[in-house]
């Protein structure tokens, strides 16, 4: 099977996201993996035996209307199908993609389109674009793939057949693909490689931005400061003075810049428990990452966290906004290092047993989409490139 995935965004979460599905795919041994995507990828991030064509020339990520560029995209297609793929699976939001699925879809090329969110974050500038960019991708793929058993279960009650949805958990994590292949086989080696300071810390792990709830993490130190041994280190780039309006407690350490890949892991390494006090969200690969290095969580309940938390055993879930709740939790992680212990390694199991069924997941739906290729059109690579050179 030849896979190519597409990714037309620069945006770090996205490139680390598409590099996970490639790496994951091209290690099976089966399937020849390329990637074709913007000429500032992170190249680091892929697997040597991943074909990683950076070559996309466009001026921003997301669904701006400034991003379009009709001969770069005419140039983009042509890449695309005279890489003469079984599959193609576009992995991140771009306002390229419903015209590239419509080309693809002519060309008898099945498609897969990850849809990341179903509803726009709080604060972010495409509102309600997002709702008519889902259902033109709704309209175009041949499938879809969702990290959340609830939008699943949304996208079918909308309307889409059960068999054109697939979930899988949602489980990369944020490391170069040197760094994450060393600490696997660490883990290989020894059963934990996690650590904590003697003076616990909580870890925020992200981009600063208003729907993550970072002024209620820091309402919540203000109510621990001076009588908890707990502290909170904030590490992620952004303007703060944008996300809260809030005076730092003491008990705070904010890491304002770009966090490499060592910091991050000493950061996840160190930490007692990692915190997503998030207003609204999606689904998010830290509580994977976090489980990864041994760490409970504390989430709130918004979006398709509550899925990947079991409460009480790998982490807690409290409300939305309530920073009591917060503190309260952050109390009780301080004062019981042995309970958190046990939940991190629950968390390490859980982690585990997952990435199994995701990647079973992924291999059968990419089975199913290139099967339908060959039953419906019943074509040949060379077949269906050289119907596209003559069309064109």
């Amino acid at each position: 099977m030849h896979l190519c995935y597409v990714l037309l965004s620069p945006a770090f979460g996205m490139q680390q996201y598409t590099a996970d599905l490639a790496n994951g795919a091209a290690a099976r041994g089966d399937a020849r993996v390329d990637v074709l995507t913007v000429r500032t990828t992170p190249g680091n991030r892929f697997a040597p035996s991943v074909n990683l064509q950076p070559i996309a020339n466009v001026r921003g990520t997301g669904l701006k209307l400034g991003n379009f560029d009709f001969g770069e995209l005419s140039r983009f297609y042509r890449a695309i199908v005279e890489a003469q793929p079984d599959v193609v699976h576009f992995t991140g939001p771009h306002i390229w993609n419903p015209i590239l699925l419509a080309w693809l879809k002519r060309a008898h090329i099945p498609t897969i389109h990850t849809i990341h969110d179903l509803d726009p974050h709080s604060g972010t500038s495409y509102g309600r674009l997002l709702y008519v960019w889902n259902d033109s991708i709704k309209r175009l793929a041949d499938h879809i793939l969702v990290h959340s058993q609830m939008y699943r279960s949304r996208l079918i009650a909308q309307g889409l057949p059960p068999e054109r949805v697939t979930y899988a958990p949602l489980l990369h994590l944020f490391l170069n693909y040197d760094a994450e292949k060393a600490i696997q086989q660490q883990l290989n080696d020894q059963p934990s490689i996690t650590s904590t300071d003697s003076a616990p810390f909580a870890l925020f792990f992200a981009r600063l931005e208003p729907y993550k709830g970072i002024d209620v993490l820091i309402e919540a130190m203000h109510l621990l400061d001076g009588t908890s041994p707990m502290r909170a280190i904030i590490a992620g780039k952004g303007d703060i003075e944008r996300v809260t309006s809030n005076s730092l407690p003491a008990n705070i350490e904010v890491r304002n810049r770009l966090i490499e890949d060592q910091e991050a892991v000493d950061l996840f390494c160190r930490c007692s428990i990692v915190i997503l006090p998030y207003i609204d969200a999606t689904q998010s690969a830290l509580i994977a990452a976090a489980y990864f290095f041994g760490k409970p969580v504390i989430v709130t309940r918004t979006g398709a966290l509550p899925e990947y938390v079991v409460d009480g055993e790998t982490g807690w879930i409290i409300e939305p906004r309530d920073a009591r709740a917060l503190a309260d939790r952050l109390q009780v992680a301080a004062s019981n290092g042995a309970r958190l212990t046990q939940m991190g390694q629950s968390g390490r199991g859980w982690y585990l047993a997952q990435r199994m069924i995701e990647r079973y997941t992924l291999h059968r739906m990419y089975e199913q989409a290139d099967r339908a290729r060959t039953l419906v059109h019943g074509e040949t690579q060379h077949t269906r490139g050289n119907q596209y050179v003559n069309d064109r």
